[in-house]
């Protein structure tokens, strides 16, 4: 029963006025309603239980292996854990460098929030004179996800498979088995809903966000239909060039993650273990460097070792994957051997391909929005810790995208410029920081940025290159594993590349001339750059190639970097079912392997690759006769 003397000597402490207590009763009441709503939001249920106090004591003996070890659990590397452990006589062990992702990442609005923090590898591109100059210290951040579900803990939950023409041309490189139509079959397997209460599978689950009517939404489709763009169902055979609201890997105003749909799902499975917090330093090889033995990692300051006794699994992005790769001795051997590292095997191409989708950002001042009041904005917190609804159960204008051909002389079925929005009612500066600050951009320009956002709500439009030609590359630094390595993007380095994103923009500036945006009272933003502005005349392709070289930064797709390709292809590192060239037992499953980066945002590609090399894993060990547990497993870790 509620102590009403208590209540009643706390409102007027609080509030100075006299109470009996019943009123203060009903606010206790609703605190405690509220607090206990916000633990529901991500209960640590979602996620699967950290193995390692189970299983350390075992590993630290050096007394315990696994059929197979997947290093990483982000997008991929869920995947590929879940399917494998559906076959019950597998043991299955996911090492993954984070934790559990915070409550932020739950969140659809808060999506960009995470970044500069310890749920990510924060890490930054090399200074160049050609892009990047205007963040800060002229280095793109390139942020990835280090925790359960990886960077698909932190993207923006964008569903987007790409076009028939990215795997046909993977396909035509010497990747057998990746044309589009076999792939279509892995994307339609992530998403099939399958299992039932007693014995759960993984899969993605797909929604749509709630979407708002009237501007700047509705701007957007007219202006793109007045310039000819239409407005299409979804992506898909026919159709890849268009504005649509996309499907997200979200399901009831939350992510769905694999790290939460594939791994926590199935995390009452025996046979499957995850350890967390555990970095991986190396991995091990036999004497002929044709397979590897063990992984070896660190946990709290102490290193373990884990035998592998049929495969280990890369999964540790494009960044991390060839890294670890480089500091077990394999990759370009001139450049190991600069580093002082004994060289297992000879592999050029590690490290090498880094593609990513650069994107130029364009802001348009709008007039359509009300400022959102307190009020407001208290009552969509209260709305989403109750329902899961309202503005920050979506990311607003964040799922509409647009595909566009900006090059006359190019097949038309096909973009080469994919557009992304975010829109920022005047008056919440808050948004404009987390976004702006998550980017890096320097002071001045979020100053400016700020200031107009006092009068005028902002649309930014991301312009992104779909087919970079420039490759970057990623180098070590130090032999230590938590020293970040060196990555150069390379960006606009390649003059059509520049070509492209300079059409792009002139798309929006037509955009400007159409009656939809005329309706809303848009206006391009004009930054302040003083190199741009003493050099060039404004709006000019001088000025925007300058523009371009400071507002140039990554839409985190990075890619490529363990190239999948014949042998006979000099940057080849893994074969078309994903196996490392010239090691008997070691696959790659991530963003990594993509020869040429998708035409699209590259989550679902790589949940796909994740699918697909469960399955060559699969396939192969049925062809050997050995789907069954290895008799070399002496200790019983099913704890």
């Amino acid at each position: 029963m509620l102590d009403t003397t208590t209540s009643n000597l706390t409102h007027a402490t609080q509030c100075g006025t006299p109470a009996i207590g019943l009123f203060q009763g009903m606010v206790t009441m609703l605190l405690q309603s509220l607090l206990a709503a916000q633990c529901r939001v991500a209960p640590a249920s979602l996620w699967p239980p950290d193995a390692g106090d189970q299983l350390l004591p075992q590993l630290q003996r050096q007394e315990l292996d696994f059929d197979f070890v997947v290093i990483g659990a982000g997008s991929a590397g869920s995947v590929v854990a879940s399917r494998l452990s559906e076959n019950p006589n597998w043991r299955v062990l996911v090492l993954e460098a984070g934790g559990d992702p915070p409550v932020e990442s739950e969140i659809p609005a808060l999506s960009t929030g995470l970044q500069h923090t310890n749920f990510m590898w924060n890490y930054y591109t090399e200074p160049s004179s050609r892009s990047c100059l205007g963040m800060k210290q002229g280095r793109c951040y390139w942020p990835r996800g280090r925790m359960i579900g990886g960077s698909g803990g932190v993207n923006m939950m964008l569903y987007l498979r790409g076009n028939r023409r990215d795997f046909d041309d993977w396909s035509d490189m010497g990747n057998a088995g990746w044309s589009y139509d076999e792939v279509l079959a892995y994307y339609e397997k992530s998403v099939r809903a399958v299992g039932n209460a007693t014995h759960p599978q993984g899969y993605v689950q797909l929604s749509y966000f709630e979407m708002p009517q009237g501007p700047p939404f509705s701007m957007i489709y007219e202006g793109a239909q007045e310039l000819g763009v239409p407005q299409v169902r979804e992506f898909a055979e026919g159709s890849f060039v268009g504005y649509t609201q996309v499907p997200v890997t979200a399901q009831h105003g939350e992510r769905a993650s694999t790290g939460k749909e594939y791994l926590g799902r199935v995390s009452q499975r025996g046979n499957l273990k995850v350890i967390k917090h555990a970095l991986v330093k190396q991995l091990h090889f036999d004497a002929t460097a044709q397979r590897v033995e063990a992984v070896s990692f660190e946990r709290n300051g102490h290193t373990y070792r884990v035998g592998v006794a049929k495969e280990a699994v890369l999964s540790a992005g494009a960044i991390d994957s060839p890294a670890l790769l480089l500091r077990s001795g394999i990759g370009p051997g001139q450049e190991l051997e600069q580093l002082q590292l004994r060289v297992l095997r000879d592999l050029p191409g590690v490290g090498k391909n880094l593609q990513d989708h650069v994107l130029v950002p364009i802001f348009m001042q709008l007039q359509v929005n009300e400022p959102q009041s307190e009020k407001e904005i208290l009552d969509s917190i209260y709305e989403y810790l109750l329902s899961r609804k309202g503005s920050l159960a979506n990311h607003g204008t964040g799922s509409i995208v647009g595909f566009i051909n900006t090059n006359s002389s190019s097949d038309q079925r096909y973009p080469d410029v994919e557009l992304l929005h975010l829109f920022i009612t005047h008056g919440r500066h808050d948004v404009l920081a987390m976004f702006v600050g998550g980017i890096s951009i320097q002071e001045q320009y979020v100053q400016h940025l700020q200031q107009l956002l006092i009068d005028s709500d902002l649309l930014c439009t991301f312009v992104v290159l779909l087919h970079p030609q420039s490759k970057g590359e990623l180098r070590l630094r130090q032999e230590n594993p938590n020293e970040a390595p060196l990555l150069f993007s390379n960006y606009l380095s390649h003059p059509e590349d520049m070509a492209t994103i300079l059409r792009g923009i002139r798309y929006q500036e037509e955009l400007l001339d159409t009656a939809a945006y005329k309706a809303s009272g848009a206006q391009l933003t004009h930054i302040p750059i003083e190199e741009c502005d003493a050099e060039y005349e404004y709006r000019s392709d001088d000025y925007w190639r300058c523009y371009a070289k400071y507002f140039s930064m990554t839409c985190y797709h990075q890619s490529g970097t363990l190239k999948m390709a014949p042998a006979s292809d000099p940057e080849a590192c893994v074969s078309p079912r994903l196996q490392l060239h010239g090691v008997d037992n070691l696959r790659v499953a991530d963003a990594s392997i993509m020869p040429n980066i998708v035409s699209a945002n590259t989550n679902a590609a790589t949940i796909m690759i994740g699918e697909r090399a469960a399955d060559f894993i699969a396939q192969d060990w049925a062809a050997l006769g050995d789907d069954r547990e290895d008799n070399r497993h002496t200790h019983d870790y099913d704890l």
